[in-house]
């Protein structure tokens, strides 16, 4: 999306939003929706922006996207690494 490391995330989102896509940020936070939401399943365009493995997403980078969303797991479990939960999210949200 971005020509340079330096172009994300700012530009790079930008760039999404340019070309008509919504962003979802795959993060645990307070007001994540369900990978299950409704709205969230009915976007055309839905770009899955995913952190690396420990640190995940910045929180600006969370702040920035359209959605954050949550895998929903058994108590106890609170994350996938980075292939898993992409596996998920994809096949969840059929991008």
């Amino acid at each position: 999306i971005g020509e340079t490391p330096q172009d994300w995330p700012a530009a790079g989102l930008q760039r999404l939003r340019d070309l008509g896509f919504k962003t979802a940020a795959m993060a645990l936070t307070d007001d994540s929706v369900s990978i299950e939401d409704e709205q969230l399943l009915a976007e055309d365009k839905l770009a899955v922006v995913l952190g690396t493995e420990g640190d995940g997403l910045a929180s600006s980078t969370i702040a920035s996207c359209d959605y954050t969303v949550r895998i929903p797991m058994a108590h106890g479990v609170d994350s996938l690494n980075v292939a898993a939960a992409s596996a998920v999210a994809f096949w969840a949200l059929r991008v």
